[in-house]
């Protein structure tokens, strides 16, 4: 099942460098086709449909993945970003 919370983990990883982006776009369309084909009932079902036909065409230029869209849409879903810098 697909929830805000499975959506939001999905996004930091992206944010955070574990996830690469073709992975989450790949993620990101089957997640898609599975709400669409799903009878269950899901808060926000638009909202989350929107965000995750956004992420499924990520890897085109229309749909950039700049910094600001995935932290807009955890922003949708209630989850604020804070940067914290690291050494390496």
């Amino acid at each position: 099942m697909i929830s805000k919370a499975v959506v939001v983990s999905r996004i930091l990883a992206y944010l955070n460098g574990e996830l690469a982006e073709a992975d989450l776009v790949r993620w990101a369309e089957d997640a898609f086709v599975a709400l669409t084909e799903s009878d269950d009932e899901i808060d926000d079902e638009a909202l989350m449909l929107d965000i995750l036909g956004y992420l499924g065409a990520g890897d085109s230029p229309d749909f950039p993945l700049t910094w600001g869209v995935p932290t807009d849409f955890l922003e949708s879903l209630g989850t604020r970003v804070q940067v914290i810098a690291r050494t390496a």
